[in-house]
């Protein structure tokens, strides 16, 4: 009896290229724990002796832009016009656009990530980062964590400490909680 001949090399290329790899899935909307950091950093400030919540002015600016409930600034969604000083809202439309808000910086992440691997909790600390910031598409912590630099995308957090210019103390805490979210294991 011959010992058969060794398969060659393109036979197991192509054997190789056939076999399905998972596609590692991204999670496209925001755990509990996510929406606890955000809440955490976003205080629902203001709140009038008549249970309102009213605007309040940039901590950075001292103006704009006003921020009110979950740190929601931009367009007044139950009145007209943009948030500022005169707006008020109850705690349940606080409520209804942080979900809002949430969403759709979720959605904004997810299409900026792509199919990079993605754990729930880095997911949860970059949709953290992008409702205070803005800035997932153009933060190189972003380009670190599709590239699949995690210890170097964790390090760039803290470089998002400022506003208007300023080193912010509340920024310096929120950045290091979202980092230290994001290295932990939980997916």
């Amino acid at each position: 009896m011959t010992d058969p001949s060794p398969p060659s090399l393109l036979s197991v290329m192509r054997k190789l290229a056939a076999i399905r790899r998972p596609r590692t899935k991204v999670p496209r909307t925001v755990s509990p724990a996510g929406i606890a950091l955000i809440k955490r950093f976003e205080a629902c400030a203001r709140r009038r002796a008549d249970g309102m919540i009213e605007a309040y002015p940039d901590p950075g600016s001292g103006g704009a832009p006003w921020t009110i409930g979950w740190g929601a600034t931009g367009r007044d969604s139950f009145g007209p016009g943009i948030i500022g000083p005169h707006t008020r809202w109850t705690m349940a439309q606080c409520d209804a656009r942080l979900v809002e808000d949430v969403a759709r910086c979720a959605g904004q992440v997810a299409a900026v990530i792509g199919a990079a691997p993605t754990t729930q909790s880095q997911f949860d600390a970059l949709v953290s980062f992008h409702y205070n910031t803005g800035a997932i598409a153009r933060a190189t912590l972003t380009r670190k964590h599709i590239a699949g630099d995690h210890a170097g995308a964790a390090r760039e957090f803290g470089r998002w400490n400022r506003a208007c210019g300023h080193v912010m103390n509340g920024l310096i805490r929120r950045r290091a909680a979202e980092a230290e979210l994001y290295l932990s294991n939980p997916g």
